[in-house]
């Protein structure tokens, strides 16, 4: 049976990923725990319990070799493979994550929006065709989609996930204000509440001053 990672730990792997990329861009070679620590203001021991739970990858006296460290997070994190996004929302918010190139260099591919507004359907954002929300259907069965992110107003948000799923779709990326009643158990659901997270810097300039 599979070990169970626990979602902390989970939480934590793109942030190594991201560092082990600079210290690639740095030319560093290899890396202790307790170096890596030192960059990422977290303790050695974490870093070795969280790696630990995957083989370790790391040898006494050594330390890690950050190009294969990289490549093997990379693996975990699914990034050795390419992913179909598309967007349901072409809005502000889903024209910026189209926008976003980075996502590309990952591995995330958007290869279409939806939309209900006449004005922005038969558009393209960074050459990627805006389709009427009534075309999700037939183009989700004529297409390998792995990720549908939400980027729409929270009235519709959980008839449009239930649509999702019922097509197919596994996985949602939900920027819709709204926590998304779902009925499938195999279905995997990424909440992000951006005032959530404004709110929090909110408490913290208060507490802090």
């Amino acid at each position: 049976m599979e070990k169970e990672i626990s979602q902390a730990v989970i939480r934590r792997m793109p942030r190594y990923y991201r560092y082990l990329g600079e210290l690639l861009d740095e030319g560093v070679e290899r890396i202790s725990s307790g170096e890596l620590s030192e960059r990422m203001s977290v303790t050695a021991s974490q870093i070795r319990q969280d790696l630990n739970n995957f083989g370790g990858f790391g040898q006494q006296g050594y330390g890690y070799n950050v190009s294969y460290l990289y490549e093997e997070i990379g693996k975990i994190l699914g990034l050795n493979e390419t992913h179909n996004i598309i967007i349901i929302g072409a809005g502000n918010l889903g024209q910026a994550i189209a926008n976003y190139m980075k996502f590309e260099k990952l591995g995330f591919h958007t290869i279409a929006l939806f939309d209900v507004r006449d004005d922005l359907v038969g558009t393209k954002i960074r050459g990627i065709d805006v389709h009427h929300i009534n075309e999700l259907d037939d183009f989700v069965k004529d297409h390998n989609i792995d990720i549908a992110a939400l980027t729409m107003p929270k009235s519709s948000a959980d008839d449009i996930a239930n649509r999702l799923v019922s097509l197919g779709i596994h996985a949602i990326w939900n920027f819709a204000h709204v926590d998304l009643s779902i009925d499938a158990t195999d279905v995997v659901v990424e909440n992000v509440h951006l005032s959530d997270s404004l709110m929090q810097l909110s408490y913290n300039i208060v507490k802090n001053h």
